[in-house]
């Protein structure tokens, strides 16, 4: 699986609600951060796996709408206008790297 193909196979499930396949392209010790914090919000794909059961896919309005991306070797980097966590739509930017069609880590810079 290339970065890119890893990248819209996570995006495809998170807007299916569908967490086994969601899961499938992260990496046992994957790490996520939201910036501008310089400390992992997860360091684990159990860790995430337990945020995005009880605080997203649990939410019927999810859904991710891409709005731009860009491939770099191996990394994918998204802008995405995020649907149903708030009143309001917002957007997020995620950069993805991705190694042996894994995602490894994940930087995560959201507007206010």
């Amino acid at each position: 699986m290339t970065p890119e193909q890893a990248v819209q196979h996570q995006l495809d499930a998170y807007n299916a609600r569908d967490l086994a396949r969601f899961l499938e392209v992260y990496e046992d010790d994957v790490v996520v951060y939201r910036l501008p914090s310089k400390e992992p919000a997860f360091t684990s794909r159990g860790q995430l796996a337990e945020f995005y059961r009880t605080q997203r896919f649990n939410l019927p309005a999810l859904r991710a709408e891409l709005m731009n991306r860009m491939v770099i070797g191996n990394v994918v980097i998204d802008h995405e206008r995020v649907h149903g966590v708030r009143d309001r739509p917002f957007e997020v930017a995620a950069s993805y790297r991705v190694v042996d069609g894994l995602i490894r880590a994940v930087w995560f810079f959201s507007a206010d």
